[in-house]
């Protein structure tokens, strides 16, 4: 699921892609027209298709746009996230509850713009977790932890033994550091807006 949601926002924000060595994924948009039934059509193999296959032209980096049949009307959002949410039925260790609490507490008072830079400087830092983990520079099994976990556990023993030339380390630590604490005070904030409503409530009430 981790995986799928990381090649969703990359398409959306034109990243490059490792696969294609720094290439930007180029594609034509898929159409894929949604019936009553709940079938889905794909318009340009001119066959119907499934959810998982559509999860599959996400991760490729294929541009999919899902409409309804009849009205027209834009289904894409709905359906990516019925992919997301069968993959977590699936994966229960998939996606870390920490990070779908931020989500939700993010999509209530940010913009879509920061969302998506939050997503992508996450995965970007998860991925180069995982590249210096493979590269010998921690024991810990990746595939055992959850990616705040895992960043947790590298940092810490990263800064133990930590030397002058580990500038990457200290840019990653730093970005960590931002998106915690953006999140916080986005939260906080939150929480006060909340607090200013009752008051009001409780007049109208009286």
């Amino acid at each position: 699921m981790l995986v799928f949601i990381r090649d969703y926002v990359n398409a959306r924000t034109n990243i490059y892609c490792t696969a294609t060595g720094g290439t930007p994924l180029e594609s034509a948009k898929v159409i894929i027209k949604k019936y009553g039934n709940r079938r889905l059509y794909d318009t340009s193999a001119s066959r119907y298709i499934n959810l998982e296959e559509i999860a599959a032209l996400v991760r490729n980096g294929t541009e999919v746009q899902v409409v309804d049949a009849k009205t027209g009307e834009d289904l894409t959002r709905v359906t990516l996230t019925q992919i997301i949410v069968e993959n977590a039925k699936d994966q229960p260790a998939g996606l870390p509850l920490e990070l779908l609490r931020q989500l939700v507490v993010a999509s209530d008072h940010v913009g879509q713009e920061f969302i998506m830079w939050y997503l992508k400087s996450a995965f970007d830092t998860y991925q180069k977790l995982q590249n210096a983990i493979k590269g010998g520079l921690s024991e810990v099994q990746s595939a055992a932890l959850s990616p705040l976990s895992m960043m947790n556990k590298f940092v810490k023993r990263s800064a133990e033994q930590e030397k002058p030339e580990t500038s990457e380390l200290e840019q990653l630590r730093e970005r960590l550091a931002e998106l915690e604490a953006t999140m916080k005070q986005a939260g906080k904030q939150s929480g006060q807006r909340s607090q200013k409503r009752k008051p009001a409530q409780s007049r109208t009430e009286d």
